[in-house]
């Protein structure tokens, strides 16, 4: 995978939607970059101030080598296009922590942000775009050397990440993550072929992620899975269904498949595939996280005529972390699948991303998963 910048290497792969067009596989793969480490900061490398309300970049003074700095991409949207830049932080400024080496924490001693959760800013270490690979035989694919959608606004200073693909009104519909200092929100994107791509703007305020919308009206609205990340009270993180009736203003919003006790998805549940019909109902594909911080797969059967109504859930994963690639990566023991595509009537093809990591597949027949499902019993 070519990074989309020289002074850029490629971390992980994964998280990829997924589509089928003109008899090929597509994925829409989320690829994060960070700053090289094997290089001195140029001549005209730039820093940040970060003691103001925005950062801003600053020429670094000479003599850091790259043993003295640590990277970080900064999204520059003074330019026209917006670009991301590599910014060089010394490793000796006054309150910077780099610790969690997914993250670099600053904490701002002076000024208003002082106030503001005691003072401390959370940058990413790395930076996310989406790219597109196909294939012939969905095993084997092309990656295209550029992205197809990159951060260019505010809103997505931190990347954009997750994408999912629902086909609906004759086009693709891409939801996918934005992030930045602002919060995680989830914007929309459309295609008719992953060549060219319009951006329609963000969809739902923070902190907002994993929606994914159905790919036929139900009762003549539009219907969509959504993730709210509610900060107050007991921070519960579950599945939402919304409505609309024109993909960009929703509401109805209602809880649908929240975490469950002392279940393997105890902790956190969100939306993964795009959901498709069966005879008993919508199938949905989800993820689930256990106390120990475990991605694992799972599957819920909506009503076909009322989504809001759950008839049956997974009393275990579908697929849960077992192989290498899937226990230990970027982020160990996650499965993260964000789109599936059909193999023939009764079987489908799980693409997923493994410990954050890389891309893999798996393949399951819908009548077993149908099979492994639990009646839901309402409370």
């Amino acid at each position: 995978m070519k990074p989309s910048h020289p002074d850029l290497e490629v971390v992980s792969v994964f998280n990829a939607a997924t589509a089928q067009v003109d008899g090929q596989t597509v994925l829409l793969m989320r690829v994060a970059e960070r700053p090289r480490t094997d290089i001195d900061p140029p001549d005209n490398a730039q820093t940040l101030d970060l003691d103001g309300p925005h950062p801003v970049l600053r020429p670094l003074p000479r003599g850091y080598s790259k043993h003295d700095v640590i990277g970080m991409c900064y999204l520059d949207t003074e330019r026209d296009p917006a670009r991301v830049v590599v910014a060089y932080i010394p490793k000796n400024l006054p309150g910077l922590d780099l610790r969690d080496p997914r993250s670099i924490r600053y904490r701002n001693s002076t000024g208003v942000l002082r106030m503001i959760n005691d003072g401390y800013t959370d940058y990413l270490a790395q930076i996310s775009h989406l790219r597109v690979a196909r294939s012939d035989d969905g095993i084997a694919f092309k990656v295209d050397d550029m992205p197809a959608l990159s951060p260019q606004v505010d809103m997505e200073e931190y990347g954009v990440e997750d994408p999912r693909a629902t086909f609906v009104d004759g086009r693709w519909h891409i939801t996918y993550v934005s992030v930045s200092r602002w919060g995680i929100t989830t914007s929309l994107a459309t295609t008719k072929d992953f060549r060219s791509f319009e951006r329609r703007g963000i969809l739902f305020l923070p902190d907002h992620k994993d929606v994914v919308i159905f790919p036929e009206k139900v009762a003549g609205r539009y219907v969509a899975l959504t993730r709210p990340m509610p900060q107050s009270f007991a921070r519960i993180f579950g599945i939402w269904i919304a409505f609309s009736d024109d993909l960009v203003t929703w509401g109805g919003h209602e809880t649908v498949c929240l975490p469950r006790w002392e279940r393997w998805d105890e902790l956190r549940t969100g939306a993964s595939a795009v959901p498709f019909r069966t005879k008993q109902g919508w199938l949905e594909l989800y993820h689930g996280v256990n106390r120990h911080h475990r991605y694992a797969m799972g599957a819920v059967l909506l009503d076909g005529t009322d989504p809001r109504k759950v008839l049956a859930r997974s009393p275990e994963p579908i697929l849960a972390p077992g192989t290498a690639y899937e226990r230990l990566g970027l982020f160990n023991d996650t499965i993260f699948s964000c789109g599936v595509v059909p193999l023939d009537r009764e079987r489908i093809r799980m693409y997923y991303g493994a410990a954050d990591s890389v891309v893999a597949a798996a393949d399951f027949s819908v009548n077993e998963i149908l099979g492994s499902l639990e009646e839901y019993r309402h409370a």
